[in-house]
């Protein structure tokens, strides 16, 4: 290989390195702050380096960035609020049984969380069951069911619920060949023994009404309640707060260590840390000698070919053996 074809392969990787030491880039414009009218706020996000690490990949913002998704373990479910300051999310499973189902009973699928992760359903879900097999689960009006045998009070559906007797936006239109009883699995494992016995299932959820001096503070609704853990930290507190630049809590996608997201770059402290101040100084000093150091590289590649040029041209012609005379370096 001639010197002149070395010293072109060297001077593009020295240029490619030189390349990648130069470029930075900050994710905080680049995480999304809402999903169709749902806000995206700390601890979750929609885009991968951004809120806490323990909820990384597990809502997804699809159709235009207007559906929002929970994934699970049992499939995707479209999410319908999220509540921050009572941490809990509502999603709807299009499975289940609703009203205009009637006694049209479709194949269904229980619903599950992954123990793992920082989500669990809440015990404030009540579950309702159609039309069970009688001789493998319990059906009973659960007062007197747990009157006669409290040992067992856990284990009967109550036949006598409340929600049985008033579904939600239903009224009366459900039809006699319905049966409705009411139980809460305390496992998956208990969800899936029940469908396994009985048609279909739903989940109603107890929503706050949010009016003060109303005759009910609560109102049935459709859906399953997600509660989840808020891993507020002192670090994601200060990258948070307005003086101190105003950051987005995100985390690095390789380690997962915390990482404070700027518009002028991401950081480990905050935004405007002072003691960051001297730090971009020598950056921007370091940036400017990446500059130089470019410049005057293609200066010195130009030159050089030149000057290789032209000892080429005059060189004499040896048959490829290296003289005094002919020798280039």
């Amino acid at each position: 290989m001639s010197p002149l074809h070395s010293y072109f392969i060297f001077f593009f990787l020295l240029m490619a390195i030189l390349f990648q030491s130069s470029t930075t880039s900050s994710q905080s414009n680049l995480c999304r702050s809402s999903c169709g009218n749902i806000p995206i706020n700390y601890p979750f996000s929609i885009d991968d380096g951004c809120g806490s690490p323990y909820y990384r990949h597990m809502l997804i913002c699809s159709d235009n960035n207007t559906k929002l998704e929970l994934r699970t373990p049992s499939g995707k479910y479209p999410v319908k609020s999220i509540s921050y300051s009572d941490p809990h999310l509502l999603v709807s499973d299009p499975f289940m049984w609703n009203c205009q189902d009637r006694d049209n009973f479709r194949p269904t699928r229980s619903f599950s969380i992954d123990s793992s992760t920082h989500f669990t359903v809440s015990p404030q879900n009540d579950y309702l069951f159609f039309n069970c097999n009688t001789e493998k689960v319990i059906v009973e009006p659960k007062p007197l069911f747990c009157e006669r045998f409290p040992d067992r009070c856990d284990s009967s559906c109550d036949s006598s619920s409340y929600l049985c007797r008033h579904l939600p936006e239903c009224g009366s239109a459900v039809g006699s060949r319905v049966s409705c009883c009411s139980y809460y699995p305390k496992a998956t494992q208990s969800l899936r023994l029940m469908l396994q016995n009985c048609a279909t299932y739903t989940s109603v959820y107890w929503r706050s009404t949010g009016v003060e001096n109303a005759p009910y503070d609560q109102f049935p609704e459709y859906g399953i309640r997600v509660d989840f853990e808020f891993p507020v930290t002192m670090k994601c507190l200060l990258c948070q707060e307005m003086t101190k630049g105003g950051g987005v809590c995100g985390f690095n996608t390789r380690t997962r260590d915390f990482l404070c997201l700027c518009k002028q770059g991401n950081v480990t402290t905050y935004c405007k840390d002072p003691s960051l101040v001297k730090h971009k100084r020598v950056g921007a000093i370091a940036g400017t000698v990446t500059a130089v150091s470019a410049a005057g590289a293609i200066g010195v590649a130009g030159g050089v070919y030149w000057y290789l040029r032209k000892v080429r041209a005059k060189a004499p012609v040896t048959c490829g053996v290296q003289s005094n005379e002919n020798r280039i370096f």
